[in-house]
């Protein structure tokens, strides 16, 4: 029996208890069609609209293999040093799927198409080496609504929709190796390996990875034991978290609930669990399955598979550059030091700031608005970096009128807060706002002739020999212009006023 607890404060836990983990990350396919029938795989269509008797399970339909969604399995196992085996088959899984019409998935058991792998990822300018158990090919579920409840889940809904437009979408599922590393980095590697894989995936052109959208999903399993012991503590599965924030916010919170149950003398369940973004916290879904209640056996509509190892060698040729090594080599164009590099991969800023410097902007800049103002931001609304209203073009736009003398680094923050507030374009904003730098002689001068009256005693000392003292006059003037004066014309006019 299950002892009720809370939650132990993470350093308390990681004091008793280390954490294990194991992640299954899913990657929806990016192919044209599903993975075993012609429908079309757009996301967002009307409901029930891409569906055909075979992704329906209608009486005689029969299931034909994607060679696509095969040429991009392999890619993804090649990405992640896996062996990629000579013949492996389908089988299906058998569970109550409300959301998949034919009450079986079709998935690989036993025999996936790669396995034994294996990939690294950086944390705090430490590298972890990540074992992967096996990439194999599967397809999604459909998606049920659930209707009349207060929380949108099965439990006191009234009634439930069904659209089967996701059932049958190729997906590779990756499952790695139990996972132990330093307690109090255990989230964070977490986080890292699925940022690294989303990167991979993104390299690769094989999904688009649109974690709002489901084409990218962790599920956390994680397991507590003693500390100085061997054996493993009981498990659950944290499902389908959808962001590299909630990836490491839900393990830390499954390990000090876990901690709070065993220190108080219970026991964890073996279990699912469902993650939710706005409190912070698992509840427990259903009761786990092993392999064995799944009763798989080989799916006898589909013939296996066996890529011959010409080809795999071809679609080895096409792989792209590795993240890590693409990292390494950004790193040393911009000229930025491992710190700052380990900032811009804990920050989830690298695309972004590639794309800005594609437009080009100096990495410098683009890593200042994307790990300053941006990232704030970000954090606040508990987003990452691509979900902004902001973009590298918007970025880009605001630099490039700072270049120009538009604008100032204090102006264009501000800048950013209108664009972020969805005031419209660069230009909009500063119109809107009135931002723009005031260059012209005329008011600066008027300015200026107003500090000099307000601050005799200032100009007394520039006059006996001190110039430095007229910073304290372009302060003066910055604070009158309200911070909309350009400061190197501000100092020009002043040095010739004084004749310093």
């Amino acid at each position: 029996m299950t002892v009720a607890a809370d939650v132990l404060e993470i350093d308390d836990a990681l004091a008793q208890y280390d954490p294990v983990m194991g992640l299954e990350v899913h990657v929806e396919l990016n192919t044209k069609s599903k993975m075993f029938c012609g429908c079309p795989t757009e996301f967002g269509a009307p409901p029930n609209t891409q569906t055909c008797p075979v992704c329906l399970g209608l009486p005689g339909a029969l299931p034909v293999v994607n060679a696509r969604g095969v040429e991009s399995a392999i890619k993804i196992g090649l990405a992640l040093n896996c062996e990629i085996a000579e013949w492996c088959r389908f089988a299906r899984k058998n569970y109550f799927y409300p959301d998949m019409p034919k009450n079986f998935q079709t998935s690989q058991y036993d025999e996936p198409i790669a396995f034994n792998g294996w990939t690294e990822v950086v944390v705090d300018g430490e590298t972890y080496r990540i074992e992967i158990e096996r990439a194999h090919m599967e397809e999604d579920t459909g998606k049920s609504t659930h209707i009349g409840g207060a929380t949108g889940r099965i439990h006191g809904a009234s009634h439930s929709l069904v659209d089967y437009n996701r059932a049958g979408i190729p997906l590779i599922e990756i499952v790695t190796k139990t996972i132990e590393v330093p307690p109090a980095k255990a989230a964070a590697v977490a986080r890292a390996y699925v940022s690294m894989l989303r990167d991979l995936l993104l390299s690769l052109d094989v999904s688009d990875v649109r974690m709002d959208q489901g084409s990218l999903r962790c599920d956390a399993n994680v397991s507590l034991k003693p500390k100085g012991s061997s054996t493993l503590g009981t498990r659950t599965e944290t499902k389908n978290v959808n962001s590299f924030r909630s990836v490491e916010r839900a393990i830390t919170y499954e390990i000090t609930r876990q901690a709070a149950v065993l220190s108080s003398g219970g026991k964890v369940l073996q279990e699912t669990r469902h993650w939710h973004e706005d409190t912070g916290v698992t509840t427990s879904g259903r009761e786990k399955s092993d392999a064995d209640d799944y009763r798989y056996f080989p799916e006898p509509d589909l013939v296996p598979v066996a890529p011959s190892r010409e080809w795999v060698e071809e679609l080895r040729a096409t792989l792209p550059e590795a993240p890590s090594v693409r990292r390494a080599r950004l790193q040393e164009s911009w000229g930025f030091t491992d710190l700052e590099m380990r900032d811009v991969i804990n920050g989830n800023a690298l695309e972004p700031i590639v794309a800005t410097v594609e437009l080009g902007v100096p990495a410098a800049a683009a890593k200042k608005w994307w790990l300053g103002e941006l990232a704030r931001f970000a954090n606040e609304q508990g987003l990452e970096l691509d979900a902004l209203s902001v973009g590298p073009t918007e970025v880009a736009e605001v630099q490039k009128l700072v270049d120009d003398g538009t604008l100032n680094d204090k102006l264009a923050r501000q800048v950013f807060e209108g664009l972020l507030a969805g005031e419209g374009t660069p230009a909009e904003v500063i119109e809107k706002r009135g931002l723009a730098l005031v260059s012209d002689d005329g008011p600066l001068l008027e300015a200026i002739d107003r500090a000099i009256a307000a601050n005799p005693d200032v100009v007394e000392k520039v006059n006996s020999g001190k110039p430095a003292a007229a910073g304290a006059l372009i302060g003066a003037v910055m604070k009158d212009m309200r911070g909309q004066a350009d400061a190197a014309k501000v100092r020009q006019l002043l040095n010739d006023k004084l004749g310093i």
